[in-house]
């Protein structure tokens, strides 16, 4: 046989497979831009055809698998930045400034989340053995790693569930507990056996920050929100801006203007009537503030998110 005729054909590494699957099973079941809900209850998917700029936003806890494309989240001083194959766990609600970099319409930003169950992990910690370190230093509540070959193959099997709705009752519940254990098992273990451990910093944090979600458009006073968190005033000031890069109240006023442009958004609300329904007294002093958070006064700020919608 001439040896000049053989052809090699180039080898493709099981995680080439795997991934090229993962974008076809994400792309196929998140059709159209932006957050999508799936068959499977705490399974969402995400997918943006385009960068975007950056864009102030809450991410409650989860896990995140980037499937196609680049992030980057910024929390306070802190860059994140994450593509195809690495994770996220994040531990507390926690506002971050996002922005996707890597993205076009043939091929997409594609990720997949996960919403963490506290009470699964906790028990699961115990089956596993896997709850006896904690983490005893205070850090931000988003973390990123790279996905382990386990962890990859145990999303993949959620993934292919959609394909078979009738499976899903029982076996989503399975792969879901499967992805909770690869995490406990991996690089971000600390971060998942905080979020479930019963006296642990960021459940503390994670108390403070509930009482700060049911009543962001009151006025509360700190000592409530460190009594919440079971801690001294000056400790929950100390570990609340360890895990969320701000104070409480600066939290709080977050919660606020998030919720405002929600309301504008979905509701149709304008911008003195959604201000005044988060908890501001003055027009002007919301107008400043939103503008300061998002880059542009409410209404033009509005106006742009849903020409670039329509777009």
């Amino acid at each position: 046989m001439n040896n000049h005729l053989v052809q090699r054909l180039p080898q493709v590494s099981p995680d080439d497979l795997r991934q090229t699957e993962l974008i076809d099973l994400v792309a196929r079941f998140a059709p159209s831009e932006g957050i999508q809900t799936t068959a499977i209850a705490p399974l969402h998917l995400i997918r943006a055809s385009a960068p975007t700029m950056p864009i102030p936003s809450l991410y409650d806890p989860g896990l995140c698998v980037v499937v196609q494309g680049r992030k980057q989240a910024m929390v306070g001083g802190a860059v994140f930045q994450y593509d195809a194959l690495n994770y996220l766990v994040i531990s507390v609600t926690i506002p971050t400034v996002g922005q996707i970099l890597e993205a076009t319409p043939d091929k997409p930003y594609l990720c997949v989340r996960l919403s963490l169950d506290p009470r699964e992990i906790g028990g699961l910690m115990l089956d596993a053995a896997a709850g006896d370190a904690q983490c005893s230093v205070v850090e931000p509540g988003l973390h990123v790693a790279r996905v382990s070959d386990a962890l990859l193959d145990a999303v993949l099997r959620l993934l292919r569930l959609l394909r078979t709705p009738r499976d899903v009752p029982v076996l989503a519940p399975l792969a879901v507990r499967e992805i909770y254990y690869h995490v406990l098992m991996g690089e971000l273990a600390p971060r998942l056996r905080e979020l479930a451990a019963a006296d642990s910093h960021s459940q503390r944090i994670a108390q403070a920050i509930d009482l700060l979600k049911r009543r962001f458009a009151e006025p509360v006073r700190i000592d409530e929100v460190a009594d919440a968190a079971h801690m001294s005033a000056s400790s929950l000031h100390h570990h609340f801006k360890a895990v969320t890069a701000m104070s409480p109240l600066q939290f709080q006023k977050q919660l606020r203007l998030h919720q405002a442009r929600r309301l504008m958004l979905t509701e149709g609300m304008d911008a003195a009537a959604a201000g005044h329904r988060v908890g501001y007294e003055s027009p002007s002093q919301f107008s400043r503030e939103y503008r300061r958070l998002f880059g542009a006064p409410p209404k033009a700020e509005i106006q742009q998110v849903r020409a670039v919608a329509q777009a």
